[in-house]
């Protein structure tokens, strides 16, 4: 067994600790990846804070790349050597709906809590999101090792893994924004910033952003907003009224409740309301059914309704062709001893995306 140091919750509401585990060898069907650089989340604070319920003890982390170590058996897809971003999908491949490109709809998928490749103290550690990418080293499926361009390197490769294709697949997968259409984006943190990247690449003519922290506005802006829109100041569904007369495409990127009342407000007749954010588990929304009368739409939408081995690869080649912004996403990088720092910075609202290196 591996000894590692990671990023480790030990019981609901304790703090995280940095510290060594043990790590198992991969099986049949899984591949160990050597951890390069990690992306810190919101939905590794909502785990922390017990928003997300999680079985602990539980190595954390989601968002991440890495090198091939050493493959199971029956490993096709990847060799020891190639670099990696991490997918939290872990979807089989083989269903209807992984063969009709639609994975997030995979049914045949385990279930993340049932992984449990670490040990803690003598005991079984839980797996995060199939990934757990806080730690030097990890083993997850093979389906979740995504083979990437060695040339995108891998401190920004790790951000394509969750905010990124969650962000621009909720416009291009999900919503399918078309060229000239207008959209909003309500929320400006890591997902937000690559919805409006998505709304650029995609051609929309106008994105607004809205959000209450000034920083991420002026983050917006460089992503891509053509207005930005500050809630503290002023009723965000009036100002989009006065922009545009609504939008075609609104995202909700917060997990907020009444931002994604707003949100839905915010649509023109036609208008689609495209769910990105994580409200804490069992909320519930109403609204007045006449509002869809003018043949809106509510969509959920999971990790971008990603297809992993086709848009973690596009994304890469986005990047290195200069049309996809990732060296302007992280705005701190920090080691993982540095844990409770990136964390306050993280629910100070200072991080686009703060990133782990392990190298």
């Amino acid at each position: 067994m591996l000894r590692v140091v990671a990023a480790v919750l030990p019981k609901p509401g304790a703090e995280v600790e940095v510290r060594e585990v043990g790590l198992r060898d991969p099986g049949p069907g899984e591949v160990r990846v050597r951890i390069k650089a990690a992306g810190l989340c919101h939905s590794d604070l909502s785990v922390i804070e017990g928003s997300i319920p999680y079985p602990t003890p539980v190595v954390l982390g989601h968002e991440g790349a890495g090198i091939v170590e050493a493959v199971g058996a029956g490993v096709r897809s990847v060799r020891e050597g190639d670099p990696v971003i991490i997918s939290t999908l872990a979807h089989c491949g083989r269903c209807p709906a992984c063969e009709s490109g639609q994975p997030t709809q995979c049914r045949n998928a385990p279930s993340p809590k049932d992984s449990r490749p670490f040990t803690v103290d003598g005991h079984d550690g839980y797996q995060f999101a199939h990934a757990s990418v806080f730690a030097e080293a990890t083993v997850v499926r093979e389906e979740g090792a995504i083979p990437i361009d060695p040339a995108v390197p891998l401190e920004r490769a790790c951000l394509i893994g969750c905010g990124i294709v969650t962000g621009y697949g909720a416009v291009v997968n999900r919503a399918k924004v078309e060229t000239g259409a207008t959209m909003a984006v309500f929320g400006a943190g890591g997902i937000g910033l690559n919805c409006i990247q998505g709304g650029l690449l995609a051609g929309a003519s106008v994105i607004v952003a809205v959000d209450v922290v000034p920083q991420k506005l002026i983050w917006a802006k460089t992503f891509g907003a053509t207005h930005v829109v500050d809630a503290t100041k002023e009723n965000p569904v009036e100002a989009i009224r006065k922009i545009c007369g609504g939008v075609e495409y609104a995202f909700e990127a917060v997990g907020s409740l009444p931002v994604i009342h707003q949100a839905l407000e915010a649509l023109s007749p036609g208008g689609t309301l495209t769910l990105v954010g994580v409200p804490p588990v069992g909320s519930q929304f109403s609204f007045v059914v006449h509002q869809l009368y003018q043949n809106k739409a509510i969509l959920g939408c999971r990790y971008g309704a990603a297809r992993p081995r086709v848009d973690f690869p596009l994304l890469g080649r986005l990047y290195l062709s200069g049309r996809l912004k990732i060296d302007e996403l992280v705005t701190r990088e920090y080691r993982l001893e540095q844990f409770a720092q990136a964390l306050a910075d993280l629910k100070a609202g200072l991080l686009a995306r703060g990133v782990f290196r392990f190298d």
